[in-house]
């Protein structure tokens, strides 16, 4: 990753390129009667042209730092990674002299495309989706608003190598829930970047999320809701009193482990966590209000209805309402 200081220097030389683009005019009026300056305003202008490629060189930097983030270290409970937050808010400044920068890309951009050498490839670019033009009725990207696009197609290409570094299916799509919001989030924070993107964009990152969430429902939540059904419970019409206790208890275990382990998960973002928890409840507990209404009764009133209807309906609310805060709620749940 860029170090600190070298991110700093970045938008340092773009304060010094912007403030000699300003005096530009200035300077032609102060030296436009004196032959004998030319030279002087021809340094300032080669001391500019430098600055503007040295920035280009550092904002490129941002693509290598990505590719050579290879750790194969995992985010507890699935937080959004500290390269994306890097990387975001390196963007989000960096629009901030979004003018600046569309006239260094287009000005040094045209010397790197003159050049006979290309530049070379790095590892892992080749899998990269190449740049696409706007829509129709729209104008070309700008050559910054392409290297911002090519830095984040980088990211995300990165952060869904590291989800894969997650053993647990669902982890992976909570940890690609997380990061992704952060990233729309920042977007939409941000002018500059929402400009550069578009909001066609936005739209397909919005379906991803909600295709990671529905990959995470299924994963976590289908053996579960596979408990309620009523095949193999009844013979003749009888219920089978057996394999009513067995479907009890393979519930109770199920909801117990998802409990202990997605507790300590984590999702930031308050909003998605409580869309996430409603969505849940509202799948799991009228099946489970509906199962238990259908067998509870089978079971002897007293310890034998104890032993195995663990939960009430709203026992399942408040529970399912603990997960995804980091173990803020661990320790709370009845064994």
């Amino acid at each position: 990753m860029i170090s600190k200081r070298s991110a700093e220097k970045v938008f340092k030389f773009l304060d010094v390129y912007e403030a000699l683009r300003e005096t530009e005019p200035a300077i032609d009026e102060l030296f436009a009667n004196f032959e004998e300056m030319r030279d002087i305003k021809t340094e300032i202008m080669i001391a500019r042209s430098r600055i503007g490629e040295a920035v280009l060189c550092m904002f490129m930097d941002l693509e290598n730092s990505i590719k050579s983030d290879t750790s194969k270290n995992i985010m507890p409970g699935g937080a959004v990674h500290p390269l994306n937050r890097y990387t975001m808010n390196y963007l989000e400044l960096a629009c901030e002299y979004r003018d600046t920068l569309e006239h260094i890309f287009k000005e040094h951009l045209k010397i790197e495309r003159a050049d006979s050498n290309p530049r070379p490839e790095y590892p892992g670019e080749a899998s990269c989706p190449p740049q696409k033009k706007n829509g129709p009725g729209q104008q070309d990207q700008s050559p910054f608003s392409a290297q911002l696009m090519r830095v984040m197609e980088l990211l995300e290409s990165n952060l869904t190598s590291k989800s894969k570094l997650y053993r647990d299916i669902p982890l992976c799509s909570i940890f690609m829930m997380n990061n992704g919001r952060y990233i729309l989030q920042k977007v939409k924070g941000s002018k500059g970047i929402k400009e550069s993107v578009g909001d066609m964009w936005s739209r397909k990152k919005s379906a991803d999320l909600r295709q990671y969430h529905q990959n995470y429902k299924r994963e976590t939540w289908g053996k579960v809701l596979a408990c309620f059904k009523d095949e193999g419970l009844t013979v003749n019409g009888k219920v089978m009193k057996p394999e009513l206790k067995e479907r009890f208890k393979s519930f109770n275990a199920l909801f117990d482990e998802i409990h202990r382990t997605q507790s300590l998960w984590v999702v930031s973002d308050e909003q998605m966590q409580s869309e996430l928890r409603v969505s849940i409840s509202a799948v799991v507990v009228p099946a489970y209000r509906s199962f238990l209404g259908r067998f509870s009764q089978v079971f002897t009133a007293g310890r034998q209805t104890e032993k195995y209807v663990k939960y009430q309906p709203e026992d399942l609310e408040n529970y399912i309402d603990e997960l995804f805060d980091g173990g803020a709620n661990t320790g709370k749940k009845k064994s």
